[in-house]
């Protein structure tokens, strides 16, 4: 399949009015042809118009169909074969291994989403019998269900090209739900795009979908970004990246004259305590993973372990001698754009500045003009708890070890912490009292909970919840991973007295759709 530099509006592609840009090397540094057109305001307007168009036909559609568009979606993105691979390698710097698992997360999510189409599950119906006899007042007939919200805006991820990006999870999940999506590309990765871009496309044509249910455009700039959050036709926003970014979408759906929700996932440090049996026990185990986890993707993910937690003293010590020897055995790695780079070395620089922080150890030095280059820190928790400035992410293969007095620090260490995606306990017999005041801390900072792991590698599934109270996310209340992430993108509808034959199928009184309900409090497929 050729790489254009054309946006896709519905089942045509089109050249972007604006300025052309070239997607870069992410090695070299150096321009990659074709240009692609960027999109500029009418661009974004025809993209937006089209899915509102597009809508009603969309979401009426029949849940065998729409289940069988997202596994049509799933099978061109893996036709696409080693030249989605290669494009993804160079525009990205990521090894074809971590790629190509990507790959499978992302074909993954489409059909765990189709199974939950099927399911009818995604329905939420709710039947409530009317009472007509009930005293002092008869209860009307009344029933619920969801529908979906409307076009979607997703913007693509830098970190994750296939599985946060074009066809990725808040792409899959709204399609899923029933809604249109415009997507605006990545600058970090243009090319690949456009290759998953069209497969969706193909798969729009293959299975009659309605035109205008999947738009890709090309922005350069935030006026593509703003002008799409913008457009009274987008009813929600699905986004991942930085906090910057995050915090002005926010600000422009929120001015709206009908302001939208953001559902955006923007920063984490995801803090691991290593309790003290756990690291008398497994010192030099947990060491080793705990490096791994680190410099996995040169650091380029959400969940990277920014930051770990334990009591001064011996063991401790010896932590940061194992890691420190595995640390400096790790090879530099491309990071995803110049400016990704730029940024963590930055970000690194002022972390070793600080007063109170030391240097344990480094990775090997880089050799390419944008390797990062692995580092690990260190400081007291009295440092900690009076610098914010250390409670900032480092968006690469770096992480603070805190050093706490005794176990009272190390919660008071937990309580002062932002919004997590994760937090990590290492435990082992003997540290329940510690792990139990932990736990009832994290459980309302963090999203997802972990023991004796690491937070690197997020499972798709039905349990998952891939968010966090901010600024982990935008609206904790939500998870942009798994089966519950089409919750984002439907709306409860009661319907009362409403006669039989003009009622959605999934609250007719015969449910023709075979589906679980919930009918006058019990569950049932009746």
């Amino acid at each position: 399949m050729q790489i254009s530099g054309e946006m896709i509006e519905g089942r045509r592609a089109s050249r972007g009015g604006s300025d052309v840009v070239y997607a870069l090397n992410a090695a070299s540094g150096e321009q990659m042809e074709p240009g692609f057109g960027m999109a500029n305001e009418e661009d974004v307007a025809r993209a937006c118009l089209l899915a509102e168009v597009a809508f009603d036909s969309y979401r009426q559609l029949p849940d065998e169909r729409r289940a069988a568009f997202l596994e049509v979606i799933a099978e061109e993105v893996l036709a696409l074969g080693e030249v989605l691979i290669d494009r993804a390698n160079l525009e990205t710097g990521l090894p074809k291994a971590r790629l190509e698992n990507e790959r499978a997360r992302a074909v993954g999510q489409l059909r765990l989403f189709a199974n939950v189409v099927r399911s009818g599950r995604w329905h939420g119906a709710v039947l409530d019998s009317a009472l007509p006899q009930r005293n002092p007042l008869p209860r009307p007939d009344l029933r619920q269900r969801r529908i979906a919200v409307g076009p979607v805006a997703v913007f693509g991820a830098s970190n994750f090209p296939l599985a946060f990006s074009v066809a990725g999870g808040d792409t899959a999940s709204a399609f899923a739900a029933g809604c249109p999506v415009v997507v605006k590309a990545h600058r970090a990765h243009l090319g690949t795009s456009e290759l998953v871009g069209k497969a969706i496309q193909n798969a729009v044509i293959a299975t009659d979908m309605p035109d205008g249910i999947f738009s890709l455009l090309y922005g350069d700039s935030y006026v593509c970004g703003e002008a799409l959050v913008r457009h009274p036709a987008i009813r929600a926003v699905g986004f991942t990246g930085s906090r910057r970014g995050g915090l002005a979408l926010m600000q422009v759906a929120q001015a709206r004259l009908e302001p939208i929700p953001v559902y955006a996932e923007m920063s984490s440090i995801n803090p691991v305590f290593l309790l003290p049996n756990a690291l008398a026990l497994r010192v030099e185990t947990i060491a080793k993973d705990f490096v791994a986890s680190l410099t996995v993707g040169a650091g380029q993910f959400c969940t990277n372990p920014g930051i770990v937690i334990a009591i001064e003293g011996e063991a401790l010590d010896v932590f940061c001698r194992h890691a420190g020897a595995a640390l400096g055995a790790s090879e530099a790695a491309t990071m995803l754009t110049p400016d990704i780079h730029e940024a963590y070395c930055r970000s690194a620089k002022q972390l070793n500045e600080l007063p109170g922080v030391e240097v344990v150890a480094h990775g090997k030095p880089p050799h390419g003009r944008f390797e990062a280059h692995a580092v690990l820190f260190r400081t007291s928790a009295e440092h900690f708890l009076a610098e914010l400035k250390m409670h900032e992410e480092m968006f690469g293969p770096a992480s603070l070890i805190v050093s706490c007095r005794d176990t009272d620090q190390m919660r008071l260490v937990a309580e002062c912490m932002s919004g997590q995606l994760t937090a990590t306990l290492h435990y082992e017999s003997g540290d329940e009292n510690i792990a139990r005041t932990l736990l009832s801390a994290l459980e309302r900072k963090a999203g997802r909970i972990l023991f004796n792991g690491f937070p690197t590698g997020v499972e798709v599934s039905y349990a998952m919840v891939h968010g966090g109270p901010f600024p982990a996310t935008s609206d904790s209340r939500t998870t942009s991973v798994g089966a519950s992430a089409i919750e984002r993108f439907l709306r409860p509808v009661c319907y009362q007295d409403v006669p039989d034959k003009l009622l959605p199928l999934a609250l007719q009184e015969a449910n023709p759709l075979g589906i679980w309900r919930l009918v006058d409090g019990e569950f049932a497929k009746v």
